[in-house]
């Protein structure tokens, strides 16, 4: 007996269903994205390994999966590295290309490629899939999507401020209520560093702190400590990790503390900036709201910095997040292009949806009318009705056999369609059609040239 097949950890087939409820996600994320000005790209699977590497952190470059050169690759390796048995060394050697992490660092390395083509600023979404070697769990995948809308080319505040109404916008029409937009800013925890004598370990502490919600405030000491960073300057920062009160609150706690640090009060500043304008504003749906202890592990981060997390009564990870990045494309030798960027996790926003009952029932509809089949003269006519039934934007179908005619009302019922369309022998010699509300078990007799009249009932 053949094995029964299976598909890797972290990964999902996808039922007609889910990519339905998917593609409703999709779509209003596609629609804001275009209503606030974003362009569409694309960019391949798999990158060069040295476009990708070194880019995330350690931590990053870990869960980045690698592609094994074609041929024999293991030949090719000098006996000295392959003796050595570290990886870091091997790596390069039997592997040029990597399936993509993220899409913001493939993005980065377009608009090098594009430069002339571009014009900036330029504002472009892409919605395409990832990969990450991570350990899978709930809401966590291996392959996923992401949702990007970024815009490279300008350093204005206004960007950001956008962004946020970006995610207000999406998450109203998909009436999901009690979304949080948490803020920070990267140059608030570079000063940070600064004042409590750690300013070398900036990835270190951000990367450790970035886990505050997600394994204490005692499991980030310790890692921190691991790291090198002195007891001392940890329980200086302290405070800072359970900083509450209102926006102006944790902004004037944060001057006081960051007092002689330039690069913190610039922070500060910005952060006070897309507070303001927002509350000018206003949002339909989200709360924002300023959380100190928010790092973002990604080390390309050098501004205000996102996180968007699920309502309180659902146990979810971020559903979002991004922040302004300087540099990125300096990687790639075109220097001073500032950028801010913002993710939908399309995944997550799924479960979350789906958890509150939040999609519509007619999106799971993927036929509207069937028609019985009674025999070749009248599956032609059902043919013909079928055809205009299309014309007029109704997904319509017949059943391909004249098989048992309960046979065929059960596979209606199995898929959930509302009518169900007879042309008999009696309907054929009459020019009409019966059809039948599936629902409220009514059925009423049409002619064949007033097939309008039908589609208006529908």
């Amino acid at each position: 007996m053949a094995q029964k097949p299976s598909i890797p950890k972290g990964t999902r087939d996808f039922t007609p269903s889910d990519i339905a409820r998917r593609n409703y996600i999709i779509n209003i994320i596609k629609k804001h994205f275009e209503l606030y000005g974003f362009q569409p790209i694309e960019t391949p699977s798999f990158e060069n390994f040295d476009t990708l590497m070194g880019k995330y952190g350690d931590e990053g470059d870990r869960l980045i999966f690698k592609i094994l050169n074609s041929g024999d690759f293991i030949s090719k390796v000098d006996d000295v590295t392959y003796s050595s048995k570290k990886s870091a060394s091997l790596m390069p050697k039997i592997s040029d290309k990597a399936l993509r992490y993220d899409l913001t660092v493939p993005f980065a390395r377009y608009v090098v490629m594009h430069q002339n083509d571009i014009t900036f600023p330029f504002k472009r979404y892409q919605i395409q899939p990832v990969w990450r070697a991570d350990r899978p769990q709930r809401g966590r995948f291996r392959e996923f999507y992401q949702c990007d809308a970024d815009i490279v080319g300008a350093n204005s505040l206004l960007q950001e401020v956008e962004l946020v109404q970006l995610y207000d916008a999406v998450f109203s029409e998909m009436k999901l209520e009690g979304v949080a937009i948490k803020l920070n800013n990267r140059k608030i925890l570079s000063g940070i560093v600064e004042v409590i004598g750690a300013p070398y370990h900036l990835v270190d502490f951000t990367v450790a702190l970035d886990k505050l919600d997600k394994i204490g405030k005692d499991k980030v000491i310790e890692e921190m400590l691991n790291k090198g960073i002195s007891e001392q300057a940890i329980q200086k920062a302290a405070p800072l990790f359970s900083l509450s009160g209102s926006d102006s609150e944790q902004l004037n706690a944060l001057e006081k503390f960051l007092k002689t640090s330039e690069i913190g009060l610039k922070g500060v500043k910005e952060l006070q900036f897309i507070i303001d304008t927002i509350k000018q504003l206003g949002l339909k749906t989200c709360s924002l709201a300023i959380d100190v202890t928010l790092a973002r592990g990604l080390n390309y981060y050098t501004g205000a910095i996102f996180e968007v997390a699920a309502p309180k009564d659902i146990t979810m990870g971020s559903i979002g997040g991004g922040g302004r990045y300087d540099d990125l494309t300096g990687m790639f030798g075109l220097k001073d292009v500032s950028g801010v960027g913002i993710s939908f996790g399309l995944e997550r926003i799924f479960l979350v949806l789906e958890e509150l009952g939040l999609f519509p029932e007619e999106i799971s509809q993927s036929l509207q009318v069937l028609c019985i089949n009674f025999g070749e003269e009248e599956a032609l006519a059902s043919m013909r009705l079928i055809g205009a039934l299309r014309n007029s934007g109704i997904k319509a179908d017949l059943y391909p056999t004249s098989t048992k005619i309960q046979k065929q009302f059960k596979y209606a019922n199995s898929r959930n369609v509302p009518w169900v369309i007879s042309i008999g022998e009696q309907e054929l010699a009459s020019a009409t059609f019966v059809a039948k509300d599936m629902v409220k078990g009514e059925q009423q007799s049409y002619k064949l040239d007033d097939i309008a009249t039908f589609v208006k009932s529908l």
